[in-house]
């Protein structure tokens, strides 16, 4: 059974990281060692997921495809590109954003694609505290 933050680390995060690079490569101008710089990965990496070669490619067309994700994303690439660094600030919308994705349950769906066969309850529980509420 994967915990949250494992879900974040291993699908959510490389996921951003990919609409990220596109942001800042393809729609801010910016070179490839610019951008990797800016999110703490190497130019590598960069490349990968400008090509569709690093992340998962599903993950990222359902969050490009979410209005309230890209608005955040975007954000966070305005102020990267503006200030060519993480600030407290952009700092702040990231983990924004990642708590976007746990509140609104798009951490289940990475969850169920890694996990299959997750036992109801734990899956149940597991979103009772997520979200604070009763289901």
């Amino acid at each position: 059974m994967l915990l949250p933050s494992e879900i974040e680390s291993k699908l959510l995060i490389p996921a951003i990281r990919a609409i990220l690079s596109k942001e800042l490569v393809i729609e801010k101008g910016l070179k490839e060692e610019e951008a990797a710089r800016m999110l703490g990965i190497t130019q590598a990496a960069v490349s990968n997921y400008l090509r569709g070669t690093r992340g998962d490619n599903e993950l990222i067309s359902k969050l490009m495809s979410l209005s309230e994700i890209m608005s955040m994303i975007k954000e966070i690439s305005n102020d990267l590109s503006t200030n060519r660094a993480y600030t407290a600030k952009t700092l702040s919308k990231f983990i924004g954003l990642c708590n976007y994705m746990r509140y609104s349950l798009i951490i289940c769906d990475a969850h169920h694609s890694l996990e299959r066969n997750i036992d109801e309850k734990v899956c149940e529980q597991c979103k009772i505290t997520l979200t604070g509420t009763q289901q």
